[in-house]
């Protein structure tokens, strides 16, 4: 079985965290953000994850992202869908959300030379999924794209190309990789 109950169940988990409770949507767009996680589990999925990875993709954003009335913690990730799944959804997971943007991002990326494999395939897909959206929006409306996020753009894209570095630096060959290196390659473009 492909389409199995675990990720039936993820995929609501998901949903109900980002569209029902908060009805979050993309930064500066009216997309639904349910979107992004979905694209994240698409990408896990066609390059051969393991169900867990899957799912953890489709959960990534579910703990930093949740509302207190509604705070999706591990524990709860653990009951429902293993440790496995609740230890990768963790690890992509940036902790404070109070530090500036600078210090998330520096934090980020020091976290990330300490990944596990998996935990570097679900980043890869999280890292995917937006930017191929970045890059799709900025051939559309250009560097206006740039003013929905909490920094400007040369530290936005510096920040990016730097987690895709770090990723292959720790992992030549995720099978992400060529992936990431088309990202990076319009990104420098930009």
């Amino acid at each position: 079985m492909k389409y199995t109950v675990k990720i039936q169940l993820a995929i609501k988990f998901a949903a109900k965290t980002h569209d029902v409770y908060q009805k979050q949507k993309r930064k500066g767009k009216e997309m639904s953000y349910i979107e992004h996680p979905l694209t994240a589990g698409l990408i896990l999925a066609r390059c051969g994850a393991s169900e867990d990875v899957i799912i953890a993709g489709i959960l990534h954003d579910t703990i930093e992202d949740s509302v207190l009335e509604k705070k999706v913690t591990y524990e709860m990730l653990k009951e429902r869908f293993g440790s496995n799944v609740a230890d990768l959804v963790q690890s992509v997971t940036e902790e404070d959300k109070k530090l500036s943007w600078e210090e998330r991002k520096k934090e980020a990326l020091e976290h990330i030379k300490e990944f596990s494999h998996d935990a570097l395939l679900v980043k890869s897909a999280d890292v995917l999924s937006n930017n191929t959206e970045l890059v799709d929006d900025h051939m559309r409306d250009g560097d206006v794209v740039f003013e929905r996020f909490n920094a400007p753009k040369e530290k936005f894209l510096g920040h990016y190309m730097n987690v895709i570095n770090i990723i292959l630096e720790q992992w030549p060959k995720n099978p992400l990789a060529e992936d990431l290196k088309n990202v990076s390659f319009f990104l420098k473009k930009m």
